[in-house]
């Protein structure tokens, strides 16, 4: 069997979402959208009717955003987080537009094939908030081997 990396993130904007200071962020989806999707590992991505991630369903917060996706392994996930230059740009800026979270992301390794529901990857972030990392929740700092033992690294900078 092999399986492929899940990836929930939230965040919460700082101001109401359709704040025009949040502008600089809702004016780069279509953009960092497209990157993700040419980025090689991509599998998927939560969208709505339109291109973007949807409004947090599981939230009753409409400030509280999602993004949702599944790649083929850790190391593509890292490569589009860490290096892409339009993710990058909108990661540089993130403190501008929303609040720190403690726990904002959550990994963990699915079935080749398998689509993650919303209800699904918060069950992963429980997890995660609860436990701490571990095979069925991680971060990139903590990452944990797919149950088939390819093995993995941490891929990003304990600073970062």
């Amino acid at each position: 069997m092999k399986y492929h990396l899940a990836q929930l993130n939230i965040a919460r904007f700082l101001k109401p979402a359709d704040h025009p200071d949040n502008a600089g962020f809702v004016n780069s989806l279509d953009r960092v959208n497209a990157a993700a999707d040419a980025q090689p590992g991509f599998v998927w991505r939560q969208i709505d009717d339109g291109n973007d991630a949807p409004d947090a369903r599981t939230f009753d917060d409409p400030n509280m955003i999602v993004n949702l996706s599944v790649w083929t392994d850790i190391e593509s996930l890292a490569a589009f987080v860490y290096r892409n230059e339009d993710h990058l740009s909108v990661m540089r800026r993130r403190r501008e537009w929303f609040e720190r979270m403690d726990f904002h992301l959550v990994l963990w390794w699915v079935e080749e094939g398998h689509i993650p529901t919303e209800a699904e990857a918060m069950d992963r972030l429980a997890s995660l908030m609860a436990n701490g990392p571990g095979p069925g929740a991680f971060t990139f700092r903590q990452p944990y081997a797919p149950p088939d033992g390819n093995g993995v690294r941490p891929v990003v900078d304990a600073n970062a």
